[in-house]
């Protein structure tokens, strides 16, 4: 394991170890161990998207680690001016450690694998969101003990998020079973790659998803970038909600996770929401401990 680009370029062993060492970084975090697994080390991070949660989790984990991490404006790099990625990759090589990008394009954060020499880490692009996708199976292992075997079901878009979610629960053995509108399905090499499991489904009806479901996983109907899409998307997205209907239809112990932000009313209910609260921030706090462990494995 060289990067973080895509969880399809991670074994199901190189997931488990990951998760694994996120549980032993943040039970000395909580027991107050100390952890200088990166002392003297230095991450980039790269925002071409605006984030609250990537950001913190990824600085604060940095810190804990013994290391430092710069923030990186796209507006305040070469590159936001014009600057090819691969002369960026190859000077940033020379004065960091690791490089944590959050942006649009896929092909910025494999061009940057390519042309440097120094992991890089996808803190979030237009095609997969893999850091926030370790940190929910960390959360659901954490919640049921296991992952193998359990069912997981993805309610919305067909987004970075669904997209994250198919792979990386059907490499660690769940069963995957997504509800999207029409026009708005996941990614054709997501998809592609799922026809391998028998244990994935894409139906359009959110309650077929949702029957003896162990976890529920939705986002945001209108992700960054897309705000005026947004009406278009309100229609398109009718019916596509958590709430008590589909619930019902759950098993009776089932999760309810999102990567937040949450818009309530829309992709899911305030009630609905509150009730399963405890997972979500539980979920959110584990980006840093799951980062964490990424981080060491790239970089230590």
């Amino acid at each position: 394991m060289k990067h973080l680009l895509k969880l399809q370029d991670l074994t199901t062993e190189e997931i488990t170890d990951i998760l694994n060492l996120a549980d032993q970084l943040k039970y000395e975090q909580k027991h107050g161990i100390p952890h200088n697994h990166l002392k003297g080390k230095t991450l980039g991070m790269i925002f071409e998207k605006a984030s609250t949660r990537t950001r913190v989790s990824f600085e604060t984990g940095m810190y804990q680690l013994g290391g430092y991490a710069l923030f990186l404006s796209s507006s305040e790099l070469q590159i936001g001016r014009g600057e090819p990625v691969q002369d960026t990759a190859r000077v940033l090589s020379r004065y960091l450690d690791g490089i944590m990008i959050r942006t649009f394009a896929q092909k910025e954060v494999e061009d940057l694998a390519e042309y440097g020499s120094i992991p890089i880490i996808n803190g979030l692009t237009d095609y997969c969101h893999p850091c926030q996708v370790l940190a929910d199976l960390m959360t659901v292992r954490e919640y049921k003990n296991k992952l193998d075997g359990l069912k997981m079901c993805y309610i919305g878009d067909g987004n970075n998020m669904a997209n994250s979610l198919i792979v990386g629960c059907l490499k660690v053995g769940m069963s995957v079973s997504v509800a999207c509108p029409e026009g708005y399905y996941p990614d054709s090499t997501v998809l592609d790659f799922a026809k391998a499991y028998p244990n994935f489904k894409l139906v359009n009806d959110p309650k077929t998803a949702a029957e003896g479901a162990d976890v529920l996983f939705t986002d945001v109907w209108a992700s960054m970038g897309q705000e005026s899409e947004a009406e278009k998307r309100k229609i398109a997205f009718n019916g596509y909600q958590i709430n008590d209907e589909v619930m019902s239809v759950a098993n009776q112990d089932a999760m309810v996770m999102h990567c937040l932000p949450a818009h309530r009313e829309e992709e899911i209910t305030a009630k609905v929401f509150e009730a399963h609260a405890n997972e979500i921030f539980d979920e959110a706090e584990n980006r840093l401990h799951a980062q964490k462990a990424v981080m060491v494995k790239l970089m230590s």
